[in-house]
């Protein structure tokens, strides 16, 4: 099943990260390759495009789920984060604050940033939550049907229940 919000919440995050790479072309600071001869965060960064571009198509096909976009937006959001934010960052809020003539331009592109980053942590958390869900889903489904072949080929039916456990991974104890 495809979500519509995760849809929704992919696109809103492509348009953010959109607008932060739009962002640094217009301050022309922190800029790399292709627009500059340097390989730095920014030329990193380009990447999440075909992977976004990729993740739709396998997502569409039913080939990845929502454990995909949980790990691409967290990652996104920690890679952005420790970029822009904290004691080591490449990029600090002053490059962006800094960079315009007129302060409240400046505020813009920081707010950005900042919303930037909270839609891909709500994104991540929300992902982790529908493949959660679903993980937990067809763990009931088995569970119930306790029915179809196990990892050996055999139905799980036929075999006594001690044979089940052992299957599962569970302790078992034989009896005396």
């Amino acid at each position: 099943m495809h979500s519509a919000t995760l849809y929704r919440l992919t696109y809103l995050a492509a348009a953010l990260s959109l607008g932060h790479h739009i962002d640094h072309v217009i301050r022309q600071n922190a800029v790399g390759w292709p627009l500059t001869d340097e390989v730095n965060a920014f030329t990193l960064s380009l990447v999440i495009y075909p992977v976004i571009v990729t993740g739709l198509l396998l997502y569409r096909a039913g080939r990845v789920g929502p454990g995909f976009w949980a790990l691409v937006s967290g990652g996104g959001a920690i890679f952005v984060s420790a970029v822009h934010f904290g004691g080591f960052a490449a990029e600090p809020p002053e490059m962006i604050l800094d960079a315009y003539d007129q302060p409240v331009l400046g505020r813009l592109a920081f707010t950005w940033l900042v919303i930037f980053v909270a839609v891909l942590t709500i994104t991540s958390l929300y992902e982790t939550w529908v493949w959660w869900q679903g993980r937990q889903a067809r763990r009931t489904a088995r569970t119930a049907t306790d029915a179809g072949p196990s990892d050996d080929g055999r139905d799980s039916r036929l075999r006594p229940t001690h044979h089940r456990a052992a299957a599962s991974g569970q302790a078992t104890r034989r009896p005396p």
